[in-house]
């Protein structure tokens, strides 16, 4: 068994859940988290911290969320580990309450989704040192 992270997560990302996993089971993709169901001991101690209800052992996930079962196994394939609390997006209330996000699933990791640092050009006239 494992616990398995759901629709409720997406656009909300909060990482309560994260600071209280004991096995760094968690992984981070550009708006929502997943568990590893290879890390995941089931100890169930992220369950009480997700403040909207998105994690639910496998054996209970509702049946109209049960595709988050293999979505997870999946994605923690490809999503870095994250293993500290980290601020939730601002809009993250906002979403915390809206239904049928599934569509809204960003499938990549976190720096894929990052916006490109913009270049750093020196003033006009000035050497660079690239």
């Amino acid at each position: 068994m494992t616990f398995v992270v759901t629709e409720s997560c997406i656009k909300c990302k909060y990482t309560d859940c994260v600071d209280v996993c004991p096995v760094d089971a968690f992984r981070e993709g550009s708006n929502m988290l997943v568990i590893d169901p290879d890390d995941c001991i089931d100890c169930a101690v992220c369950v009480p911290e997700c403040p909207v209800n998105a994690i639910y052992a496998e054996e209970d996930v509702p049946a109209d969320q049960r595709d988050f079962i293999a979505e997870n196994a999946a994605l923690a394939t490809k999503w870095p580990v994250i293993a500290r609390i980290k601020p939730a997006p601002v809009d993250a209330d906002r979403w915390a309450e809206v239904k049928d996000k599934r569509a809204l699933l960003d499938r990549r990791g976190p720096a894929e989704a990052a916006p490109a640092e913009p270049a750093v050009a020196g003033r006009p006239g000035e050497p660079r040192c690239d």
